[in-house]
């Protein structure tokens, strides 16, 4: 057992003999004793020296030993008392211990029984002390980043973007320049305060302090946050953990930056593309249909080279056409315009009714596509109908275009959890390792010597992505080249 040298004990009895004895007792445990025959004296000699434990008598004349305790407990809450009591005083020992006692020792004891509950006393106060040292160290971690010899907060400073350092409380310890600038502080405010009484909004103080108390000790777990701060600025908001040498969490860190410019760049794009989009597309619509009637009324064989042509032109209309569609389905996705309002959806109707759609598509090129449902209807999903027919009908259209002629196309739907998880498979070309990460960018399109003459916008996928999104749900993919697709997507049942 650890040494209690440097632990201070006082006796606290009216009767000599019990003094006495617990003194050697004491000294041959390692502790330093002091003595008090009342507790006038005890309280006189605690104002003077560092006790840790007090063995403190219940019943003595003058002041008892409850009242002791209540001085004792008024003047330190980290010093041990144990009462020492009669076996007919016991109760009065538990009602010493309801206020705050540590435990109590009968009249009369031996001297393993004194020494096994002093030093159980002992124990607890290293603990107590170990955890304040820790405490202790681990904010002052925090606030040295805060004080002039603070290399690293001299780096912070030169920050262009705006940076704030919490404590596990939500205490504000640092906050370089660039983001008093940022949210419009004074210039000479100062941390100490809740991260709220800096940072106007909510949601990011919320997150702040879930990740200052190790709610996202994984960094890949951690979302970023944009928030206005009206007159159309807008801020995007990073947290990660302050983490110490044994991984323990210390606070949080905030890295705030300006996205006014970038806000304003997207909006003008989207208009920009929604602008030429609709200029472009009734044009195109006519051209497609003028060489639609010129095709019709070309005959013989002398023409047989022209209609080639033509057919061409109009498959190339076709595609710009579709090409338009697409961006506007981008366009009003960013902006977070939905076609609909949600609405309760059959998911297994409509991928009936979609499969009934596309099957003459498949027919062409000798390719099965089927629709697997379970027993038990699927749960009625609230939601989108227009969103999700385009999630849908993109994924099997893929499938179909990128399924060699007489292939196999299978869509199924189950319950996984509280989600509909709905598959797309196919025994088409399939898509090697190192294009699975990028089929979800935009005019993104896999070509080799299998895919390169077919046609699409390469947006199909990327407006799958970002309706799932807006929904709230996920979609995977697994691949090997040459055999085949699964595409899985997930949509939660309470949306």
């Amino acid at each position: 057992m650890e040494t209690a040298s440097g632990a201070t004990v006082m006796v606290v009895d009216d009767e000599q003999d019990i003094r006495d004895a617990s003194e050697r007792i004491l000294n041959r445990a390692g502790f330093q004793a002091l003595k008090a025959s009342g507790g006038d004296e005890a309280l006189d000699i605690l104002e003077k020296e560092r006790i840790d434990i007090v063995l403190l008598d219940l019943k003595m004349p003058g002041m008892d030993g409850l009242e002791v305790l209540k001085r004792i407990r008024q003047l330190s809450e980290t010093i041990q008392v144990i009462v020492i009591t009669g076996y007919a005083t016991v109760e009065t020992a538990i009602e010493a211990m309801k206020k705050g006692a540590y435990d109590f020792i009968p009249k009369p004891f031996e001297p393993d029984q004194l020494r096994i509950v002093v030093n159980r006393a002992w124990e607890k106060i290293r603990f107590i002390q170990e955890a304040h040292r820790l405490e202790q160290e681990r904010s002052r971690t925090l606030y040295d980043l805060d004080t002039e010899k603070s290399r690293i907060r001299t780096i912070i400073e030169s920050f262009p973007s705006g940076v704030v350092v919490i404590d596990p409380k939500g205490h504000v310890v640092l906050m370089n320049p660039a983001f008093k600038k940022l949210i419009g502080l004074d210039p000479g405010v100062t941390p100490g305060r809740p991260i709220k009484d800096y940072l106007p909004n909510s949601e990011v103080c919320r997150m702040a302090l879930e990740i200052s108390q190790g709610k996202h000790v994984d960094f890949d777990d951690i979302p970023n946050l944009e928030f206005s701060l009206g007159d159309n600025r807008y801020i995007m908001a990073r947290g990660r953990p302050v983490l110490g040498q044994k991984k323990e969490c210390l606070g949080a860190i905030l890295n705030l930056v300006d996205i006014t410019s970038m806000r304003l760049l997207d909006q003008l794009k989207s208009e920009f593309v929604a602008k030429v989009s609709h200029e472009l597309r009734s044009p195109l619509s006519t051209i497609h249909e003028q060489l639609a009637i010129v095709i019709r009324d070309m005959v013989g064989e002398e023409t047989i080279q022209d209609q080639h042509i033509l057919a061409r032109a109009r498959e190339k209309t076709k595609g710009l056409i579709s090409l338009i569609g697409d961006l506007l389905d981008l366009s009003r996705i960013e902006e977070g315009i939905i076609c609909h309002e949600p609405q309760p959806v059959r998911l297994d109707e409509l991928l009936k009714n979609i499969i009934d759609f596309l099957k003459p598509s498949a027919q062409k090129k000798n390719q099965s596509l089927t629709l697997s449902l379970p027993e038990q209807a699927l749960p009625e999903l609230v939601a989108d109908p227009i969103a999700l027919e385009s999630i849908f009908g993109n994924l099997i259209t893929n499938a179909i275009n990128y399924t060699q002629d007489g292939g196999e196309i299978n869509v199924t739907a189950d319950m996984a959890g509280i989600n509909i998880r709905i598959r797309v498979k196919d025994n088409g070309f399939g898509i090697a390792d190192k294009y699975l990460d990028k089929i979800f960018e935009r005019f993104y399109r896999v070509k080799d010597d299998k895919t390169r003459y077919i046609t699409g916008t390469g947006l199909g996928l990327p407006i799958v992505k970002g309706l799932l999104d807006s929904i709230g749900g996920i979609i995977d993919v697994e691949s090997e080249f040459g055999k085949g697709s699964v595409f899985t997507v997930l949509i939660p049942v309470k949306l």
